[in-house]
């Protein structure tokens, strides 16, 4: 894939592509993300979620929607300052102290050097690992299988648990299934 067809398909700039197109190529390949339906589906969506590789991490408030998180059982939020602490990072918003143990956990098998996001939360929210907790999460969701049948609704529920940002959405898989024709 070219630096313009990354682009293309992600949304990003030229800046973001130079800095973030090595890794994000690199947990592709890591988790199977390896054919046009798939790669289009993942860019599509991780350019939406990071609004273009722009945001590495949840832009915080706190809204009302984001004090919810705070003593979340779903999330393993269980201490006060938590909602904060495991907000959403990563190109797909790891959220909660549940989800980044598990990120660790399940990294760890293939890296052994990935770091503790429980304990360094924020390690999420650079380059190499927003891309690998992003594949990583892809690919355990079944999400390949998802996009290999083209169901990029159903990807975007399980990604979103809803249709949030979905013309957004189905926008940049169109430009993405374009770059990688």
């Amino acid at each position: 894939m070219t630096p313009a067809e990354f682009a293309q398909a992600t949304g990003a700039t030229p800046e973001r592509v130079t800095e973030h197109m090595h890794h994000i190529e690199h947990a592709m390949a890591a988790f199977d993300i390896n054919n046009p339906a798939r790669q289009a589906a993942f860019l599509a969506q991780i350019g939406h979620e990071s609004g273009g590789l722009k945001w590495i991490r949840e832009l915080w408030g706190p809204t009302a929607a984001q004090l919810r998180y705070e003593v979340r059982g779903d999330l393993g939020n269980n201490q006060p300052g938590d909602g904060r602490r495991y907000a959403g990072r990563g190109w797909i918003q790891l959220t909660g102290r549940d989800n980044y143990r598990r990120a660790y956990q399940r990294l760890r098998e293939r890296f052994p050097d990935c770091p503790d996001f429980e304990a360094e939360p924020e390690r999420v929210a650079t380059a190499r690992w927003a891309a690998l907790t992003a594949a990583e999460f892809w690919f355990n969701a079944g999400l390949n299988t998802l996009a290999d049948q083209g169901k990029f609704e159903t990807i975007t529920r399980r990604i979103n648990g809803g249709t949030n940002g979905l013309a957004d959405r189905l926008a940049r898989w169109e430009g993405a299934k374009q770059a990688l024709a």
